[in-house]
């Protein structure tokens, strides 16, 4: 089906929604004559119109998704509405789980977050400091300053190293049996 538009022997301007079936045009409908181009760009759209609604009626749409759709768009809408209030987004899981760990072998008796975040980071992403200020900031919108790292570990060897071992040792013989068989030893430049 096409809109047509035939011009009158009086001068005006039929638009005609027609159809060619066998090799033969035919004629469905007139939808307006007129001789103002408005009014006859306005009957154009009025045929189009009348040609979805045809179109229709002879291949109705089978709606076999519809309920589905619904919902999924719904869904959708809710997904959008939901992050579109988000202003940052930090993945976490580590932090809480290492949190857990660390509170559980007892090192949270030593109340300073930058030891809590060199050991959280050295478990998780063993690095150089400079390169753990950076994840630290990524990863946990951390900001700790380089040479705050360097001087806490200056305060660590000079006064928490002793506590340090005393609580990992403790831990150790508790999770052993009060029998430790095994040799640690520390290679700062190795870790597997």
């Amino acid at each position: 089906m096409y809109i047509k538009k035939k011009l009158n022997r009086s001068g005006t301007t039929s638009v005609v929604v027609a159809e060619k079936q066998k090799g033969r045009y035919f004629e469905h409908i007139t939808i307006g004559i007129s001789s103002d181009p408005c009014t006859i760009n306005k009957f154009i759209e009025e045929g189009k119109q009348w040609i979805l609604k045809e179109k229709k009626k002879r291949q109705p749409e089978i709606d076999l998704f519809g309920e589905e759709i619904t919902k999924l768009q719904k869904e959708r809408e809710e997904i959008h509405q939901f992050l579109s209030c988000i202003n940052n987004i930090m993945l976490n899981g580590t932090d809480l789980i290492l949190d857990k760990v660390f509170d559980c072998i007892g090192f949270n008796k030593i109340e300073d977050d930058i030891f809590r975040h060199l050991v959280k980071s050295r478990l998780s992403y063993p690095a150089s400091k400079l390169a753990t200020v950076e994840y630290l900031k990524n990863h946990f919108d951390e900001d700790v300053n380089l040479s705050k790292i360097y001087r806490y570990l200056d305060k660590l060897s000079n006064h928490h190293h002793e506590l340090v071992q005393a609580i990992s040792v403790k831990h150790t013989m508790e999770v052993l049996g009060g029998k430790i068989g095994v040799l640690f030893y520390d290679v700062t430049t190795l870790h597997f």
